[in-house]
């Protein structure tokens, strides 16, 4: 049997997620004249790329990781994460844009005819999934990448989603245009709202932090991986020593219920170890069972509370290798299963 250092905070109350666009929270934080401004050029290149003009990447710009998981509305929540080259970005503020676009839908017109503006704003309006606005500071002579968390919400679909980030600088005609980049990513999320027994992404997590207090939408904004008592720092490499463990997190969709409205699931996590003839079993550990005898009496799906299984299992007695994570949850009320899988390795050091 794996030791296992213990489940995390199995079956917790973690409310439903959802984005609130910085567009929306405008009438809460009064924007100044030059964040305005950049604003409104962030927005043209993302209508320019749209309209099929080449995307600049000046900052090195780069799409590293998302997640799905279930919000409010019959809408998913996906944090993403994106990173830029810090040596190439100069000290003060970087405009931050994104937006999704269902595939399919019409493509944005270039142009930059001032007596069109206000209607093509009108015409724009509501046509984008979804559409956020940050500013992120950014330190003279930083180095490495610089990591940019945020997230967006949407019904289940595919979608072209459009992230800008731009050099907040001196807009003087003599001034250097600032550095800036673009890139489009096709994401495919998924519909947990169909009845159907679902997951969640499983996140595998580099550590996971207690939060005194839930965060306010405008902190949850710029730290959309914090979920109610806690905020993950998820891992962004697969790859691991011996001295680490493997912890992940995943929440349960859509299970049966009892007539006291408890579900009855069992998580099993099995590990197979991968060689030049395919995997061979490994180990395993203690199946989690979540049901009314194991919940905390308060628990009640009905009422918003979600339903989540992690695991924090130490690598220590792993030999180096590749290894694949089988996790397997089985709705005993509704006699059905599913399986995730994480792929992993292990070495000395």
């Amino acid at each position: 049997m794996v030791n296992r250092r213990g489940a995390v905070a199995v079956a917790a109350a973690v409310a439903l997620l959802g984005s609130v666009s910085a567009f929306a929270r405008q009438d809460k934080k009064k924007q100044d004249d030059a964040q305005k401004k950049e604003v409104q050029a962030v927005v043209k290149l993302v209508d320019a790329a749209m309209a099929g003009q080449p995307m600049p990447n000046d900052l090195g710009l780069a799409w590293v990781h998302q997640d799905f998981l279930k919000a409010q509305g019959n809408k998913e929540y996906v944090p993403f994460i994106v990173t830029l080259d810090a040596s190439k970005v100069a000290a003060g503020d970087v405009a931050f844009y994104w937006r999704a676009v269902a595939t399919g839908a019409p493509a944005a017109a270039a142009t930059n005819d001032k007596d069109k503006k206000d209607k093509k704003d009108k015409d724009k309006k509501g046509k984008w999934a979804y559409e956020d606005v940050s500013f992120a500071p950014a330190t003279a002579g930083q180095t490495g990448p610089m990591q940019l968390d945020r997230s967006f919400t949407v019904p289940g679909g595919t979608y072209d989603v459009y992230v800008v980030a731009q050099e907040m600088g001196s807009r003087d005609k003599n001034a250097p245009p600032p550095k800036t980049s673009i890139l489009k990513q096709q994401v495919t999320v998924p519909d947990f709202w169909d009845g159907e027994l679902d997951t969640s992404s499983v996140i595998v997590a580099q550590k996971i932090n207690p939060l005194a207090a839930p965060l306010t939408p405008e902190q949850q904004a710029d730290r959309p991986y914090a979920m109610g008592p806690m905020e993950i720092v998820p891992a962004l490499t697969m790859k691991f020593t011996k001295k680490q463990e493997l912890s992940t997190f995943m929440l349960i969709y859509n299970p049966k219920t009892d007539s006291s409205n408890k579900p009855d699931v069992q998580v099993e996590y099995n590990f197979y170890a991968k060689n030049a003839d395919g995997e061979k079993f490994f180990n395993k550990t203690n199946p989690q069972a979540l049901n009314a005898s194991t919940l905390p009496p308060q628990f009640d799906l009905a009422a918003g509370h979600q339903l989540q299984s992690g695991q924090a299992v130490p690598l220590a007695t792993f030999p180096e290798g590749d290894y694949r994570l089988e996790i397997k949850v089985t709705d005993k009320i509704a006699n059905k299963s599913l399986t995730r899988d994480v792929n992993f390795s292990v070495s000395g050091t």
